[in-house]
């Protein structure tokens, strides 16, 4: 297997950041339809990125899987515990502490997020984020494990590769959450914490597991705890 160039793995690691940094940050004020536009024009260079590095420049045959069912029951029993895990947390400490209540900045920057997306109805809510639970994790996956976790362990072992690889996909995550809760707040960092440890299991999950679908679906398990706790704090 040929090495990847260590920039280009720098390269994908910190894009998702950009992207969440341009998104989040830069671009809070401006108009939705631009908004939309950049956030779709970078995911559409983590959907070709990988294809087009492998094809023209690795030389490598690039195809598509067949579905198999390894490491299924595992990302799958994964994903229920910390969806229910997220689910006590946000019912059992934020809501009643007031800290994503009805009314505080935090829900009110998610109700807005919610609202410039179009999903101002539950059905548009809920559509997107079958959306979200079913394609775009499914994106992220072929993104974060296939792709950078693949060419990282090409370049270090494979238990610091998922280490690595956890980090970077927890950073633009730092961005999303500082936005709503505040960079400088422990819950922030808390949550951050925990995204870095998911991704650098699913890592490990496809490494061993030699097959995607497993974080896929651990994936998609908890983009549905998301979207519960979404559609509360939209929808009270």
């Amino acid at each position: 297997m040929r090495r990847p160039p260590v920039f280009l793995v720098g390269f994908v690691l910190l894009f998702p950041l950009v992207q969440a940094l341009l998104y989040f940050v830069l671009m809070a004020g401006w108009n939705p339809a631009i908004q939309k536009t950049t956030y779709s024009l970078t995911k559409l260079v983590m959907l070709v990125l990988p294809v087009f590095y492998c094809i023209f420049i690795a030389k490598e045959r690039w195809r598509v899987r067949p579905f198999n069912k390894r490491g299924l029951p595992e990302g799958g029993v994964f994903g229920i515990g910390v969806l229910l895990g997220m689910c006590l947390i946000y019912f059992c400490w934020l809501k009643p502490s007031g800290l994503v209540a009805p009314g505080s900045a935090p829900a009110d920057a998610i109700t807005a997020r919610i609202a410039a997306f179009g999903m101002d109805s539950p059905v548009r809510f809920w559509l997107f984020g079958a959306f979200v639970a079913l394609l775009h994790s499914g994106l992220e996956e072929y993104y974060w494990r296939w792709f950078t976790f693949g060419q990282l362990k090409r370049l270090i072992p494979v238990i610091p590769a998922a280490i690595v690889s956890g980090v970077g996909f927890m950073l633009h995550h730092v961005v999303i959450l500082g936005v709503y809760f505040g960079v400088a707040r422990i819950e922030t960092w808390l949550f951050s914490l925990g995204v870095a440890v998911g991704g650098a299991y699913w890592s490990w999950l496809y490494a061993r597991k030699d097959s995607i679908y497993a974080p896929w679906l651990s994936h998609a398990i908890i983009d549905v705890a998301i979207f519960i706790i979404g559609y509360d704090i939209a929808f009270p």
